[in-house]
């Protein structure tokens, strides 16, 4: 069909004359000018470059570079204030085209604004759909010479059977990353299995009964209930479904709440301390919502307790130790409208209690602002030992990008002016971090397809690498991360710099052991480049979920000194000189020599006490103590002061006290009256 738009302007007219329905007959454009769609009603055609559901109609163009270039597509212009677009980008041809970038609510409100590389000579393929609304709009492209960034990728399309949020994830416990996709009715997991030795086979798992829920917002990994085989979290609009992986990773049992949950970011994590991972949810409209684990695998609902905002405002939570003091904190990136109560815009920054309680610290860190914002990249960007977070701006209308580096004592500094980050101008809703040049320090993957790379002093340069933000996770083993985006996995190509990753593999037949994924563990490596750290989460950024295996990039350094892990369970493995460029599988307490209940050295007294325990011929400040219930909860309302441990505040009962010096840990059970 040609579509015909006459445009009156003072006194001439002029005719442009668009065939654009289909991708055979798409429009050409050029950088500069603005293209009017009056209205969405052509042929739309898998594959979608950019998720959250599907369309069904379609207007298309074509572009050809005449040189190398960063084309951005922007339908961010005050023509199409208050409307709802999305666009994705394709190389290839019309009988097999390649996603190579889009966007959905980049721009301003909920347009779209996204930039890919495009090469001279070559051609791409832009389609606006319907997928929120079919009325007429506007839309630029612009060019700016294509830079060289650190790290390059190559585009490695695959065929996905699944659609919403990107996975990348160990499924089957190999120490390979794999990608995993979701059918519409929810009845089908998709895994791309990475194979040793490189490639990938599809192995389709049934979920019986079908999920309810898709991840259409979000979805979150992790195993749950500890039998070897990964589970699933599915954040959708009006619910929450979980996929529960069988006892040989062939199968999954959908379990579907029937609570109305309007999901953003979902995570695992082990919220109340005794060794369960739990499953949280972001609520959009009331208090956030949370399941937690009762020990054998089953998930409890409840409400309320973390972000108790009546009117919600929840997006985007993320699980960090900031404080670093053993146990997971929680953050939540807010992005709610300037009329809503403060409760609902402001981001919030909560401490964990280590007893199963959170105190809001908002305000008192500094982290207590109204940026529209989706989401937050934590982690420790100097190198310090602290960590530090982004928050990204979605956008500009309460604030821009932020950058707050962590002052060690419960504060953080707004370092923005200066870092390269105050000069970035793209907002979205994805931000996350990792190291993609393995140079030893975290870059900043953001919005507008863009990685800010870490200069190493606190400041950041910005790349367009032509590909929005995904599953990040090493899909080929070979050390550098790469991404799972649209129907792609983007290949990091890697460079020179060494590396090392860590499969955290937790002591689940320890009562008092973590999880067997070691989410909330702290993993610390020190070389010459000095220390670096990384917390084992499952889910960050805003919808995507990346891979569990935690990895470092080392630069020129050829050696590692140590490797610490400090688990949730309170115990630490130290590794001396561990082999550089491959993958370790550590499993808790591996390093320690364990001697349960009595050693021939100490003696522990009073025991029944009231008041304080004392240990003889035993200095504790030189010394890890932990203390368990006897359910293998770990408890922190204790103290160690003047060689005694103070229990004055533990409820009558049996608890666990775990001595730890060097690789040598000692158990004993001690009666509080």
């Amino acid at each position: 069909m040609n579509k015909i738009t006459l445009i009156l302007m003072m006194s001439f007219i002029s005719l442009t004359v668009f065939s654009q329905n289909t991708c055979n007959t798409a429009a050409p454009v050029t950088a500069g000018p603005t293209y009017t769609i009056p209205v969405i009603n052509g042929t739309d055609v898998a594959p979608d470059c950019v998720g959250n559901g599907v369309a069904t109609l379609a207007e298309w163009y074509v572009y050809t570079a005449t040189a190398d270039y960063t084309v951005t597509v922007t339908s961010d212009l005050p023509a199409n204030a208050g409307q709802d677009t999305r666009f994705h980008v394709y190389s290839g041809n019309c009988g097999a085209l390649v996603c190579e970038g889009g966007d959905d609510d980049s721009g301003g409100g909920f347009l779209s604004e996204g930039s890919f590389n495009a090469y001279n000579g070559n051609t791409y393929y832009i389609a606006f759909d319907n997928r929120w609304e079919a009325d007429g709009l506007d839309f630029q492209l612009s060019e700016a010479p294509l830079s060289s960034p650190p790290f390059v990728f190559t585009n490695e399309p695959i065929t996905t059977s699944g659609s919403y949020k990107n996975c990348v994830v160990d499924m089957n416990g190999d120490c390979l990353d794999d990608m995993v996709t979701i059918n519409n009715p929810g009845s089908r997991v998709y895994i791309y299995e990475q194979q040793p030795g490189g490639g990938f086979i599809e192995r389709t798992r049934t979920i019986s009964p079908a999920a309810t829920f898709r991840p259409s917002w979000s979805i979150a990994a992790g195993d749950y209930d500890d039998n070897g085989y990964t589970d699933l979290m599915f954040g959708a609009g009006s619910g929450v479904s979980f996929a529960r992986a069988s006892s040989d990773g062939t199968s999954f049992t959908g379990i579907s709440g029937p609570e109305y949950v309007f999901s953003q970011r979902t995570n695992f994590a082990d919220i109340d301390k005794d060794g369960n991972l739990d499953a949280f949810v972001c609520h959009d409209v009331g208090p956030n919502q949370y399941y937690i684990n009762d020990g054998a695998g089953n998930l409890v609902h409840g409400q309320g307790g973390l972000g108790d905002a009546p009117t919600g405002g929840n997006y985007a939570s993320v699980w960090i130790d900031y404080d670093n003091d053993g146990d997971s904190d929680m953050f939540i990136a807010k992005c709610n409208g300037g009329g809503a109560a403060a409760s609902a815009r402001y981001n919030e920054l909560f401490r964990n209690n280590g007893n199963g309680t959170y105190t809001d610290v908002s305000v008192a860190s500094g982290l207590y602002d109204p940026i529209q914002t989706w989401s937050s990249a934590w982690g420790d960007y100097d190198n310090n030992g602290w960590m530090d977070v982004y928050v990204g701006a979605s956008s500009f209308v309460d604030g821009s990008h932020k950058l707050m580096r962590n002052n060690g004592d419960g504060t953080f500094t707004d370092i923005t002016a200066g870092s390269g980050v105050d000069m970035f101008t793209g907002t979205g809703i994805e931000h996350m971090t990792h190291d993609f040049d393995n140079d030893g320090y975290l870059d900043i993957f953001t919005a507008g397809n863009t990685i800010l790379h870490n200069n190493q002093d606190m400041t950041f340069t910005e790349y367009d690498v032509g590909f929005s933000v995904g599953a990040v996770g090493d899909l080929n083993d070979d050390g550098f991360l790469d991404v799972f985006t649209g129907n792609s996995w983007r290949r990091n190509n890697g460079n020179g710099n060494n590396w090392i990753r860590i499969n955290t593999i937790g002591a689940v037949a320890d009562p008092m052991g973590s999880n067997r994924n070691g989410i909330g563990a702290r993993v610390q490596i020190t070389s010459a480049l000095g220390s670096q750290i990384r917390d084992v989460k499952s889910g960050d950024g805003f919808g995507h979920m990346g891979s569990i295996i935690t990895h470092f990039g080392l630069g020129s350094d050829t050696s590692i000194s140590e490797l610490r892990i400090t688990w949730p369970s309170g115990i630490v493995d130290v590794i001396n000189n561990p082999t550089i460029n491959t993958k370790m599988d550590v499993i808790e307490g591996s390093t320690l020599s364990i001697d349960d209940y009595t050693l021939d050295d100490t003696i522990l007294y009073p025991n029944p006490t009231h008041d304080y325990i004392n240990i003889a011929n035993l200095n504790l400040e030189e010394t890890s103590v932990v203390i368990h219930d006897i359910l293998g909860k770990r408890l922190f309302n204790f103290t160690v002061e003047n060689n005694q441990i103070n229990v004055k505040n533990l409820a009558t009962g049996t608890y666990i006290l775990m001595l730890q010096q060097g690789n040598k840990l000692a158990k004993h059970k001690f009666i509080k009256q």
